[in-house]
């Protein structure tokens, strides 16, 4: 391949570190500083709802737009947005601006986010997917594990100014990085679909596999990040330890993205069983845990669940990157965003619900169980989709 077929990746694996720093970074940082800030538990609730919920809604918007616009402006407007609205947090004196900052985090992040994966996919072509979507998901899985640390120590030296303003240099740089390095990609004329074609591609086994997959790992993720440490707490372990099992979870799930992402490129047809051990993972992952709360379970789940992510994750990407036109990348990858924020927010409300009605271990034995029929109802698709 030559080499002007992955020019301009750096900038994109530098804008997915820095929408998963400023997702973790700042949420964590929130709820360490409410008291100073001056927020009540509702509005904290509501400042960080925010995010998620510009995310859900835009994304596939965003995706579909940069079809029609083209990728690198959306990218590059993206993350000037972002860097505004972290500015704009950086000297956020009351809530309001402060959730005004964070709805422009992620609303810019809907914007970047999907249309840096459609160009990863464009820039490198079907026969590299899994390997640069596993660079460029372990990046993110930098950013998702480095947040919370790097914000803590920036809010020690400095308070969350310096924060939201590390966020906009951040930003800023990979904009200005993609501005100049990234090869443009040409807009490829498409035909209008009807409102009918649209519904039968969005509900397309070929698309609903891989998507059914990738929102089965972010919800076990989600799970993973706020009920590990929680189990830790009511064991009375240290808040670092059981912290720390989530860094582990992202350390292990970056590590492990680029190696799954060369071996699905290099034998395309083990993809079924990759995406399914990286499932299965999830599920003993989640039982081990239920089972027998202790640290050492915990970390192992932890570890589990990295290496399920992390199987998972590229070549979900990889799946869609290689059966999707390339005009109409954009949307698709947007679509598949939106699967994964839904999967990322229905796990932890599922066993939110559950174990306040009965227990966490039950929650999550009941978590354990749906990541599974989600596995099984993947698999259907995928059979019917050849």
């Amino acid at each position: 391949m030559a080499t002007t077929h992955v020019r301009g990746l750096g900038p994109l694996y530098l804008a997915g570190f820095t929408t998963a720093f400023g997702a973790h970074g700042v949420a964590a940082a929130l709820g360490t500083e409410t008291d100073n800030i001056g927020l009540t538990f509702a509005t904290l609730g509501l400042i960080l709802a925010i995010y998620d919920i510009a995310e859900v809604i835009l994304k596939p918007v965003f995706g579909a737009l940069s079809d029609r616009v083209g990728v690198k402006p959306i990218i590059v407007g993206g993350l000037l947005v972002f860097a505004l609205s972290s500015a704009l947090g950086a000297f956020a004196t009351t809530p309001i601006l402060l959730a005004a900052a964070r709805l422009g985090q992620g609303a810019a992040a809907a914007a970047f986010s999907p249309a840096s994966s459609s160009a990863v996919a464009r820039l490198v072509g079907p026969s590299l997917a899994g390997r640069y979507f596993g660079k460029y998901g372990s990046w993110k899985g930098l950013g998702y594990a480095a947040g919370p640390l790097i914000g803590a120590g920036l809010i020690m030296w400095a308070g969350l100014p310096a924060l939201f303003l590390c966020l906009a240099v951040l930003a800023l740089a990979a904009a200005v990085w993609t501005a100049i390095t990234m090869t443009p990609l040409p807009i490829i004329p498409k035909q209008r679909a009807t409102l009918l074609e649209l519904v039968k591609q969005s509900t397309a086994p070929v698309f609903l596999s891989p998507v059914i997959f990738l929102a089965t790992a972010t919800a076990t993720l989600g799970v993973a990040v706020g009920f590990l440490p929680l189990i830790g707490s009511q064991l009375g372990l240290d808040p670092l330890i059981s912290m720390g099992a989530v860094t582990v979870l992202a350390v292990v799930s970056a590590i492990v993205q680029p190696r799954i992402g060369r071996l699905h490129d290099a034998s395309p047809g083990r993809s079924a069983t990759i995406i399914n051990l990286g499932a299965f993972l999830l599920v003993v992952a989640l039982v081990v845990v239920a089972a027998a709360p202790s640290l050492p379970t915990i970390l192992t789940s932890a570890i589990l669940v990295g290496l399920g992510v992390g199987a998972i994750t590229p070549v979900g990407f990889a799946r869609l990157a290689s059966t999707t036109p390339s005009e109409r990348m954009g949307r698709t990858m947007g679509s598949a965003e939106l699967g994964r924020e839904v999967g990322d927010a229905g796990g932890p409300i599922l066993v939110g619900i559950v174990a306040g009605a009965a227990t966490l271990p039950l929650a999550l034995g009941v978590m354990a169980g749906a990541a599974a029929l989600a596995t099984a109802a993947g698999n259907v698709l995928s059979r019917r989709a050849k």
